[in-house]
C-alpha cells in the first residue's frame, strides 16, 4: 500500500467534519460540518474557499444529475442553492422524529441515494438505512442502528457496505439491480482503537474505512482482509472521497467533537480537511437522478 502522508489543506476546525465530496466538473471539494451547521467548498489545494450556514445540522451533500446539489438536513432532503445559500425542501424524511438526525450518504451508479439516520444523542437504536430513488418516498432498507455510517458500493454494483459504528461492525449486503438488499452478513469487525466511520471503495474493490478515535484509515480487500493503514496526526477521521483528474487524490474530513481541551491542544489539526495521494484510483462520483 503506497500513499503520500496526509497533508492539511484547510485548517477549518470543524466540530464534526463529514460528507466530503469531489465535484469533478467544478474541480472542487465540498464537505460539511454537521454540528457546526456549515457547508464548505474549496479548490483541491484548499484555496478559493467559501462557506454557507445551514438552518439545521447538515449531514451530507451530493450532486444532482443535470446540475445542482442535494443535502440532508435534520428533517429530510433539501436542494441547496449555492448562489443564494437557500435550502429548498425536496422530501421530508423522519420529520416526526426530532431526536434523530441524518449522517452519511452515497449515490450509486443508478443515481439512487443511500443515506442513514441516527439518534442525535447516540444512545437509542432509532437509526434507519434509507434508499431514495429520486421520486416518491425514501425506502427504509434496514433498522435498529444507533449510528449509521458509510454506505459504499462495490465496483460491480452487487455489494453494498454499511456500518454499525457503535458495534464496530461493517456489514455487506447483496444488492439487486433494482436496489433490493439481501444476505446481510458481517464483512469485518474493526479491531483495536477507534470506531468505523465513513467509507469509500476503489477501482480494485478495496474498502477504505475511516476510524473515529482511531487516528487512521484502514484498507480492506474484497474478502475483508486488512491490507494497509494510513496514519493521521489527529484522532477523529470521519470520511474520505477519491478525486482529482486521476481519482488518486484522496480528500479526508476530521472532527474536534468529543476531544478535551488538552486533546485539542495536542491535536491542533483536529477538524481540518486533509489530502493524500493513493496508489489506487477510486470510483467516480455519481449524481442523484431526480425524477420530478
Amino acid at each position: 500500500m503506497n500513499s503520500t502522508a496526509p497533508r492539511c489543506v484547510w485548517e477549518v476546525q470543524a466540530t464534526l467534519g463529514e460528507g466530503v465530496l469531489w465535484h469533478a466538473s467544478r474541480d472542487c471539494v465540498y464537505f460539511v460540518d454537521i454540528k457546526g451547521k456549515q457547508i464548505h467548498r474549496c479548490s483541491p489545494d484548499g484555496s478559493v474557499r467559501r462557506s454557507w450556514s445551514a438552518p439545521s445540522q447538515v449531514s451530507f451533500i451530493v450532486p444532482v444529475e443535470g446540475g445542482g446539489l442535494v443535502c440532508g438536513l435534520e428533517d429530510g432532503l433539501y436542494r441547496f442553492i449555492e448562489e443564494s445559500g437557500e435550502f429548498v425542501p425536496l422530501r421530508q424524511v423522519e420529520s416526526d422524529l426530532p431526536g434523530n438526525r441524518f449522517n452519511d450518504g452515497h449515490v450509486d451508479a443508478a443515481g439512487r441515494l443511500w443515506f442513514g439516520s441516527m439518534d442525535n444523542a447516540e444512545a437509542m437504536p432509532s437509526g434507519v438505512l434509507y434508499r431514495f430513488d429520486g421520486a416518491g418516498a425514501a425506502h427504509a432498507m434496514g433498522t435498529g442502528y444507533v449510528i449509521t455510517n458509510g454506505p459504499a458500493i462495490s465496483p460491480d454494483g452487487r455489494t453494498l457496505y454499511h456500518t454499525d459504528t457503535l458495534d464496530k461492525v461493517i456489514y455487506a449486503f447483496d444488492m439487486a439491480p433494482d436496489g433490493g438488499l439481501s444476505n446481510k452478513r458481517v464483512f469485518v469487525t474493526i479491531e483495536g482503537g477507534g470506531y468505523p466511520d465513513g467509507m469509500a471503495v476503489d477501482v480494485d474493490g478495496n474498502l477504505w474505512v475511516c476510524t473515529f478515535g482511531g487516528w487512521r484509515i484502514d484498507r480492506f480487500d474484497a474478502q475483508g482482509t486488512k491490507t494497509g493503514t494510513i496514519a493521521f496526526p489527529c484522532s477523529n477521521i470521519t470520511k474520505l472521497a477519491f478525486g482529482g483528474n486521476d481519482l488518486r487524490t484522496v480528500f479526508v474530513t476530521t472532527a474536534r467533537k468529543g476531544l478535551s481541551q488538552e486533546e485539542l491542544a495536542a491535536q491542533p489539526l483536529a477538524g481540518a480537511l486533509f489530502t493524500f495521494r493513493s496508489d489506487t484510483p477510486g470510483l467516480p462520483q455519481h449524481a442523484l437522478r431526480l425524477q420530478e
